[in-house]
C-alpha cells in the first residue's frame, strides 16, 4: 500500500471515530414521542406538552405527546419499556410509577431495571387540610384529637393506593394515630365532601387545594414537603409541625427505556437539566401550581429507588391490598 492510500485509509478511520459519538446521539427521524400514561387534560399531560415544546426547541426535533391511559399508568409505561432505547420514545408520568410496584401483584415490566430515569420534571407538595368547622386548628391539636378518639376520625382520598391515600397512611404511621381512610372515585368528589363537612380531613395536591382554601371553604394545616410552599408561606410543613422527617410530595418524572448511560441518554439528561433551570420554565409551571424538578440523571435514579422502598414500606405497614 503506497503512502497516499495509507493516508486516505487513516483519515477515514479517524473520521469514523469522530463521527461515531455524533451518530450515536442522533434520534431516529429527529422525532421524540412523549408517552403520557393518563388521559389528556390532567396535570401530567399539561406538563408533558410544556416539555414537548421546550425539548423540541432545544434539540431541534419534532415532539409529539401521545396519551396511553389505563391501569394506573402501567399501559403507557409498558409501551415505553418495550421501545428501542434510542431517544425516540420517552415517558412522562406521575408518582404512581414508584407506587405501582407495591400495589400490583404483577407488572409487565421491572420499574427499576427497564427504565433509565432522565429527570424529575416537576414537584408539588400535598396539603393536609380539614373542613372549615373542624375543631383542630393545628397539626398538634389534630394529633391530640386522634389519639383521644382512635378510629373515630376519618380522611378522604381520591382512591385506594393513590399518592394522597398513602400520604395519609404515612401520616398515621409517623404520628402514631388511627384515622379511618375513606376512598372516593377521584379527588373532586372527596374535596366536595370535605367542603360540605361530610369528611373532616383530606390529603390532596396543592393545586387542587388552593382554590377551596382561598375561598375559605377549607383550612390547610400543613404542607407535606420539607420546605414551605411559596403559595402558602404562612402554612408550616408537617416536619415543622412536629411530625419530624415527614415528606410526601407529588412529582412527575421523565424516563426512557433502559439505555445504560448511552450518549443519547446523556444528551436528554443534559437537555432537561438546562430546560428546567430556565426562568421561563418556572413561570410556565407556576400556572399549574408546580415547581421545576432539580434531580436529573443518576441523582434522579437514586431518588426513584428510595421512593420505591419508602412507599413499599408504607403499603406493607398499612396492609393496602394488592391488585
Amino acid at each position: 500500500m503506497n503512502l497516499l492510500a495509507r493516508s486516505v485509509q487513516a483519515a477515514l478511520v479517524i473520521a469514523c471515530i469522530i463521527a461515531a459519538p455524533v451518530q450515536a446521539q442522533t434520534i431516529p427521524g429527529n422525532q421524540i414521542r412523549i408517552i403520557v400514561p393518563f388521559p389528556a387534560g390532567g396535570t401530567t399531560d399539561i406538563l408533558a406538552r410544556f416539555v414537548a415544546q421546550y425539548l423540541g426547541d432545544k434539540l431541534g426535533v419534532t415532539t409529539l405527546v401521545e396519551n396511553r391511559p389505563g391501569a394506573s399508568g402501567t399501559i403507557g409505561s409498558e409501551m415505553v419499556a418495550k421501545s428501542p432505547p434510542d431517544g425516540s420514545v420517552v415517558l412522562i408520568t406521575a408518582t404512581h410509577h414508584v407506587i405501582n410496584p407495591s400495589l400490583r401483584k404483577r407488572l409487565p415490566y421491572d420499574t427499576q431495571k427497564d427504565f433509565s430515569p432522565i429527570a424529575v420534571v416537576a414537584t408539588a407538595p400535598n396539603a393536609l387540610c380539614v373542613s372549615k368547622d373542624f375543631p383542630a386548628k393545628s397539626v398538634a391539636e389534630l394529633i391530640e384529637m386522634a389519639k383521644r378518639q382512635p378510629g373515630k376520625l376519618s380522611f378522604g382520598s381520591s382512591g385506594i393506593g393513590g399518592a394522597n391515600h398513602l400520604s395519609g397512611e404515612l401520616f398515621k404511621q409517623m404520628a402514631g394515630v388511627n384515622i379511618e381512610h375513606i376512598p372516593y372515585k377521584g379527588a373532586a368528589p372527596a374535596m366536595n365532601d370535605l367542603i360540605g363537612g361530610h369528611i373532616p380531613i383530606m390529603f390532596d395536591t396543592l393545586p387542587t387545594v388552593l382554590p377551596a382554601a382561598q375561598a375559605g371553604n377549607i383550612r390547610v394545616l400543613a404542607v407535606t414537603s420539607l420546605q414551605r410552599a411559596a403559595s402558602l408561606p404562612d402554612v408550616p410543613t408537617l416536619d415543622e409541625a412536629g411530625v419530624k422527617g415527614f415528606e410526601a410530595t407529588s412529582w412527575f418524572g421523565m424516563y426512557m427505556p433502559q439505555a445504560n448511560d448511552s450518549p443519547v441518554y446523556k444528551k436528554l439528561v443534559e437537555a432537561m437539566r438546562e430546560i428546567l433551570a430556565t426562568p421561563a420554565t418556572r413561570e410556565k409551571f407556576a400556572t399549574q401550581g408546580v415547581e421545576p424538578g432539580k434531580r436529573t440523571g443518576a441523582e434522579f435514579a437514586a431518588f426513584v429507588d428510595a421512593e420505591i422502598a419508602k412507599w413499599s414500606a408504607v403499603v406493607k405497614t398499612a396492609n393496602v391490598p394488592q391488585e
